[in-house]
């Protein structure tokens, strides 16, 4: 099977250090969780779907050409309204998965529902991460499936029996995600068992079982660790896109940071995105928020706290988390990540080394990170191709002159407007 290379053009970044205290409001793009999944959803539906508000970024737009090679129509013209009309899925296919573990986890379930051979590769990095566990669960269903991770070949036989199936997917909650929203396809539904330490981010299969039952699928998640999904086939609907509460981390970070005030618009009162919680953990470490019909509201005094958190059910709010815990008045422990050395790179790694590049000293545990600050300085910053450790480096060049980014380009994966949000933000209100 051949491997994909991608041709990878870096941008070097200076962080703009803010002058003063941030004040400003914020739109974000769509949530990439709840994109990703309208889209398959809507691919696997009865009839026509529609997104309104989806994320353009490209972890999305990999997902919409995966579902294209599968056979469903997705128009993508609109940036504010994409549509999609379902078609059985067929092979023979190629699908780029690039370095989403969405794209990865979510569609081999679904391509073991075509006729024919689908492939699947992606980004060397993508080719490290954890997919295996789900492979073995598809061959437990009776899916022939050859590689053990990317590159892959799922040899779709049209139909899948389903059933029960038990898997470790300590290491990520897209493992059992995937099988569920294909699993009302199945022609036994299928019910899914954990059997291994907890799964983390599991607001996120909360957010996956509130939306197939949204779609008309018949599930069931009373019992822990067992999710259930009947057999049945969905309903097309229109899907409305929430703004992406974990992109929205450095923006309430800015207010933290500078003693600012920040708003980010059409934040909902009640959500299953794990970056809910930012208000609560930005909230410990000396800031405050209010919520109205516009938006949320985050006010800082400009003096931070350490923190001492458990951060396993939102994993990928470590990096900025990480990166104010360098800026505060004490040290910092979080814990229950030791998940996320298998994101986009080894986060805890990198923001070991980042951090302590630029002064805080930084000890890497088994399951997170404790962090004492010291005196910064400006220093180069790896990005190591991950958009959140992008994010960790602009806040920190917040308070720190001289902070120099690798590479932001790599915040297109799932906001292409960082850069230009960031200066408008800052523009607004230093």
């Amino acid at each position: 099977m051949t491997r994909q290379t991608r041709t990878v053009t870096k941008t070097p970044w200076t962080a703009p250090l803010a002058t003063g205290p941030i004040h400003g409001a914020v739109r974000l793009p769509g949530s990439k969780s709840m994109t990703a999944r309208a889209l398959v959803l809507a691919a696997t539906s009865l009839d026509t779907s529609t997104l309104r508000r989806p994320l353009r970024a490209r972890d999305t737009e990999l997902m919409a050409t995966g579902l294209r090679a599968l056979g469903a129509q997705v128009s993508t013209d609109d940036d504010e309204l994409w549509t999609v009309r379902p078609r059985p899925p067929r092979g023979p296919a190629h699908i780029d998965v690039g370095l989403a573990g969405t794209v990865m986890r979510f569609l081999p379930p679904v391509a073991a529902l075509a006729e024919g051979d689908i492939t699947f590769d992606g980004d060397p990095r993508a080719r490290q991460r954890p997919l295996k566990p789900l492979l073995d669960a598809l061959r437990a269903l009776g899916v022939k499936v050859t590689g053990d991770g990317l590159p892959i070949t799922v040899h779709g036989q049209g139909r899948v029996t389903g059933g029960e199936v038990t898997i470790d997917a300590s290491q990520s909650s897209q493992l059992v995600s995937g099988l569920l929203l294909a699993g009302a396809d199945f022609d036994q539904g299928i019910t899914v068992r954990h059997v291994g330490p907890p799964v983390p981010s599991a607001p996120h299969l909360r957010m996956t079982m509130e939306m197939l039952r949204a779609a008309g699928a018949g599930v069931d998640d009373s019992v822990p660790d067992v999710w259930q999904v009947e057999p049945g086939k969905l309903s097309g609907r229109a899907w409305t896109i929430e703004p992406d509460l974990s992109g929205a981390a450095p923006f309430l970070a800015a207010a933290l940071v500078t003693g600012g005030e920040v708003k980010v618009l059409d934040w909902p009162r009640s959500t299953t995105q794990p970056g809910d919680q930012l208000r609560i953990l930005l909230a410990a470490m000396g800031g405050s928020w209010t919520l109205d019909t516009d938006g949320l509201t985050f006010r800082g005094t400009g003096n931070l706290r350490g923190l001492d958190a458990d951060l396993s059910q939102v994993g990928e709010l470590t990096p900025v988390i990480a990166a104010l815990c360098a800026l505060a008045d004490g040290p910092s422990t979080l814990r229950g990540i030791g998940h996320i050395r298998t994101h986009e790179t080894d986060r805890l790694g990198a923001l070991a080394r980042e951090l302590s590049k630029v002064g805080a000293r930084v000890d890497e545990t088994e399951d997170g990170l404790h962090i004492v600050p010291g005196k910064l300085r400006g220093a180069v910053f790896e990005t190591y191709d991950d958009h959140r450790l992008a994010h960790a480096a602009a806040v920190v060049g917040l308070r720190v002159p001289g902070v120099e980014l690798t590479d932001v380009g790599c915040t297109s994966k799932t906001m292409p407007e960082f850069p230009a949000l960031w200066a408008s933000l800052l523009g607004a209100g230093s």
